[in-house]
């Protein structure tokens, strides 16, 4: 049952979108630049593999003089996409309890981790710890604030994610909120990759079936932009957002010029809330 919005930090979502949208902006450009917001630096480029053994820029890490930021970026390479669907379970070792996660995902994760961690090492545990990202690094955003909840002195991270997939099992959900206090999983009503994978998947031709549930806490966004990718997109995610607090929004891209995903014009008019269940 849906409850007060007031427990979602609307300008931390808005600047948090913000940020996803420029960890695509880092794969893409040959040198790896992005835009840094005001205030902050880089401390950490995330490196890791998909299926192949090439290395590949997955986000950042930034910070500033009270806060970190960790970006995972979504799926951008034909690998990327391979490990998508790779969506049997595996224990995921990083925590002591029993509970299962997405192979692919967990796969990527796995090949960042070392760096992620001994990055985070060298900052400060007095500063507030987000985790964030969209789609695949969604999914990666999720594992990563477990783990680092249970294994670092930064151990009350807050996570927002844009668009993510289901993660692990019920298990896995069910540990998730006893790590991880804050948590904000951000999702657009008609975005499809909120729903995979299914909550039973079986593999073609074989009988074992694995069962996914989304992490808590869910802050739902309704917006339909005439097309899949249109609803998945971390544009999209942005636009419906920055109506929450255009004046914000405003700001923060006038300030930071390039920052903000580029908000192209919705043809369709949809219910502006972002509700908390």
């Amino acid at each position: 049952m849906p409850v007060a919005n007031y427990t979602v930090n609307e300008e931390r979502a808005i600047f948090l979108a913000a940020i996803c949208g420029q960890t695509y902006a880092q794969f893409t450009n040959a040198d790896g630049s992005f835009v840094v917001p005001l205030n902050y630096s880089v401390s950490h480029t995330i490196q890791a593999k998909s299926i192949s053994n090439i290395w590949e820029r997955f986000g950042f890490i930034i910070e500033s003089p009270d806060e970190i930021i960790i970006a995972f970026r979504g799926t951008s390479s034909t690998t990327d996409w391979i490990s998508d669907m790779i969506a049997s379970q595996k224990r995921f070792k990083y925590i002591k309890e029993d509970c299962l996660t997405h192979r692919g995902f967990t796969d990527i994760y796995s090949t960042a981790r070392s760096g992620v961690l001994s990055a985070l090492a060298k900052l400060s545990t007095d500063k507030t710890l987000y985790i964030t990202g969209h789609s695949l690094g969604a999914a990666l955003a999720t594992l990563c604030a477990i783990d680092l909840a249970a294994n670092t002195a930064h151990s009350s991270p807050n996570l927002y994610t844009f668009g993510s997939p289901r993660v692990g099992d019920p298990a896995f959900a069910k540990v998730f909120t006893m790590y991880v206090r804050n948590s904000y999983r951000i999702a657009n009503l008609f975005d499809v990759v909120t729903y995979a994978p299914p909550t039973i998947y079986k593999l073609p031709k074989r009988e074992k079936k694995y069962y996914y549930t989304h992490v808590q806490t869910l802050s739902s966004l309704t917006f339909q932009n005439g097309a899949i990718g249109l609803n998945h997109i971390i544009s999209s995610y942005f636009a419906k957002l920055s109506q929450l607090e255009p004046i914000f929004t405003q700001r923060l891209c006038s300030t930071n010029p390039g920052f903000c995903p580029v908000i192209e014009e919705n043809p369709q008019k949809s219910k502006k809330t972002l509700t908390r269940s």
